[in-house]
């Protein structure tokens, strides 16, 4: 509980002084520092995680990354794998919802960053800001991070799989690329308690752009389960 109470605090520390500096950063020019950024602030996290509460984090299946950009959709177990996917892709673009921007400084960085942010109310603006957004993409090689369950989920628990990454995949006609993760099991959600041992984030083989709707949503569920269920089952080394 000792490591757990100190790495709560460098938690905090940490989001702190990137908030400010992001800030600033998201005042120059172009989006690369912003990038950078925000890049550090991740690897500053999975420092901060493995020496202070212990968990190591290995990141298998990265060289299946396609060479073009991606649809990234990936298990959303712990905050942890947030930091996992910041700090290891540059330049990638995520999809956030708008209750982001109740956060303060958060608003300027997610729009310098590019983010599709949805709206829980939808509407007409809404769909507006998010097709803006994929106008942007369309002429970007960023990979772009989306949660397709839209929610953290237990080691062991899934929830239905939201129609919105099939959108994403479909608007962009790019590769997806599945991520699985057994990370709950040293950081559940958002749990305060850590458990101390190495962890798996897995990028799995891609999936081709083109596959509709109902055959791309069935195999990218079971793609990401099986997996995940297989490394929650090989537990923490």
């Amino acid at each position: 509980m000792v490591r757990s109470t100190a790495y709560f605090v460098a938690y905090w520390l940490i989001t702190a002084v990137f908030a400010l500096t992001c800030t600033l950063l998201a005042l120059l020019p172009g989006r690369k520092p912003l990038a950078y950024g925000i890049q550090l602030y991740g690897s500053a996290q999975r420092v901060a995680l493995f020496f202070i509460a212990g968990v190591s984090i290995e990141v298998r299946g990265k060289d299946r990354l396609p060479t073009q950009a991606s649809v990234i959709a990936a298990k959303h177990q712990s905050w942890g794998d947030g930091f996992v996917m910041i700090s290891e892709l540059a330049q990638l673009s995520f999809v956030a919802g708008d209750h982001l921007y109740k956060f303060p400084l958060v608003g300027r960085i997610l729009n310098k960053l590019g983010a599709i942010v949805l709206s829980n109310g939808g509407g007409d603006e809404a769909r507006a800001r998010m097709n803006a957004s994929l106008d942007i993409l369309r002429d970007e090689r960023r990979d772009v991070l989306i949660y397709p369950e839209g929610h953290l989920a237990a080691p062991g628990e899934k929830h239905a799989y939201r129609k919105g990454v099939w959108h994403l995949y479909a608007a962009l006609n790019r590769p997806c690329t599945p991520v699985a993760t057994n990370l709950g099991l040293a950081w559940n959600q958002q749990n305060f308690k850590k458990t101390p041992g190495r962890a798996v984030v897995e990028f799995l083989d891609p999936i081709e752009p083109g596959l509709e709707k109902d055959e791309f949503m069935a195999r990218l569920e079971a793609m990401i389960e099986a997996r995940t269920d297989a490394l929650v089952k090989e537990g923490l080394s």
